[in-house]
């Protein structure tokens, strides 16, 4: 197995805990060698649309200190994900930005190859761990838990530089959230902007587009909004409450982060996974879905190899009184 250098990025250690928390907990179930490099800064995300430069430096250095050491990177986060993999792009198309950039390393003894593989966390999953490899170590399945996944913008698109996943009808998030046996639902608007990119700017339209998702979960029947990424999960989270206060709409539809709904079946629990019951539990439909993300029920392949056993066991048997 590959080793990886894991970029957490700004937001998590300051607002979502939890999400590293539990990430680092399911690496370790599933033996994935990560390394910490303690010199990682901003990727650079916030000053994208400002100053490219200090953009292209930010995510260059990064690259240039895995690249260093020899590791790949996995991120957590997909604004973080996009912001080192377009930079990436951006380099390793234009020579002089890259010589540009790699002047301004060189004062640190460091120099941006370009050649630092940079995965998200879901991918490393998907791909390295494997589906049937997850499926595998998961002890048992969630009992009718119904799953809204929400992909983010930033794993998709550009998807020529991404390489995520299909931008029009992606599924490895679908197939990492139902190898759970949990159901990923099909929902409206699930492949549409969490509205995080525009808090600040515009919260209007910000509450628009968090409320037309959550609505839209809501209606299709999800317990759950399971997201990859902090931006995406303060939205639905956090800003979900501020849209209650200020317009009256509750939707009372928690987020989880996939880590956490992973983490559970792998037998990790919930207070290393940082699940915490929101302070709207007395709502019916806030208690029901965490009732079910505790309800669990035997894996089928477990009841196949019993069956198989029963099966065996009565020829046996019958063979046994033929043979008297």
């Amino acid at each position: 197995m590959k080793k990886f250098a894991l970029f957490i990025g700004c937001n998590i250690p300051a607002k979502v805990e939890q999400y590293e928390t539990s990430a680092r907990a399911v690496l370790k179930k599933l033996d994935i060698d990560i390394v910490d490099i303690k010199a990682f800064n901003c990727c650079g995300y916030p000053l994208k649309n400002t100053d490219q430069t200090a953009w292209l430096l930010s995510s260059a250095r990064n690259i240039a200190l895995a690249e260093q050491k020899g590791f790949e990177i996995l991120t957590l986060c997909k604004c973080c994900f996009g912001s080192l993999k377009k930079a990436n792009a951006v380099l390793n198309e234009d020579n002089n930005i890259k010589l540009e950039i790699n002047k301004i390393l060189e004062k640190e003894g460091l120099q941006y190859q370009g050649n630092s593989s940079i995965s998200h966390y879901l991918s490393i999953l998907h791909d390295d761990i494997t589906i049937e490899d997850l499926n595998k170590k998961t002890i048992d399945h969630y009992n009718d838990l119904n799953i809204a996944t929400h992909y983010g913008c930033h794993a998709l698109r550009p998807s020529e530089i991404m390489k995520f996943d299909d931008p029009v009808s992606p599924t490895l998030f679908d197939n990492l959230v139902e190898v759970t046996g949990a159901k990923s639902i099909e929902w409206p608007s699930k492949l549409d902007c969490c509205g995080a990119p525009v808090l600040g700017i515009n919260n209007d339209l910000s509450y628009d587009l968090t409320e037309k998702k959550l609505s839209n979960a809501k209606k299709a029947g999800a317990d759950f909004i399971c997201v990859a990424c902090p931006w995406c999960y303060m939205q639905f989270d956090k800003i979900q409450g501020q849209i209650a206060l200020k317009r009256s709409s509750e939707y009372n539809l928690p987020s989880i982060l996939y880590t956490q709904l992973l983490g559970l079946r792998l037998g990790i629990g919930q207070k290393e996974l940082g699940i915490q019951i929101p302070g709207n539990s007395d709502n019916e439909q806030v208690k029901q879905a965490f009732s079910k993300l505790f309800d669990t029920k035997e894996k089928k392949v477990k009841k196949k190899k019993t069956k198989k056993k029963t099966i065996k066991k009565k020829v046996e048997k019958k063979e046994m009184q033929t043979s008297e």
